[in-house]
């Protein structure tokens, strides 16, 4: 009777994560440093889990979003927290109004930017035709 043996769990290098997220090696390591991340080190190298990209996958989506670093910090944490993601998905809730808020008020500033943009442009090429 053959025993079955479990497949080894897939790890990424330095070099392959920051490939696969468009990033600095330096981005990674900081965020290491940080302790948003914590790959396995086997002497001077770094080996990164599943566990590892799907905290990354986090960061750079609360990074897009514009939430800081602390606040994504808390997200993840939440999630390996007792209440897990139920905990973690109630700080999100919570925090959506106010970043929904701030994006909206950064497209009508940038609204408002265009706006005049168009309106000295159409001034300026007046300008030169009539002179």
């Amino acid at each position: 009777m053959a025993t079955r043996t479990a497949a080894p769990e897939q790890t990424w290098t330095i070099a392959q994560i920051a490939d696969e997220f468009a990033i600095t090696h330096r981005a990674v390591r900081h965020y290491e440093d940080l302790g948003l991340i914590s790959p396995e080190r086997r002497g001077t190298a770094r080996i990164y889990h599943r566990r590892d990209r799907t905290r990354l996958t986090l960061i750079l989506r609360g990074r897009r979003l514009g939430f800081p670093l602390e606040e994504i910090r808390t997200i993840i944490d939440l999630y390996d927290a007792p209440r897990g993601k139920r905990s973690q998905l109630e700080y999100v809730l919570s925090q959506i109004g106010e970043r929904r808020a701030d994006l909206e008020q950064r497209r009508q500033d940038l609204d408002e930017a265009l706006a005049e943009l168009d309106s000295f442009e159409a001034s300026a090429r007046g300008d030169l035709e009539r002179g």
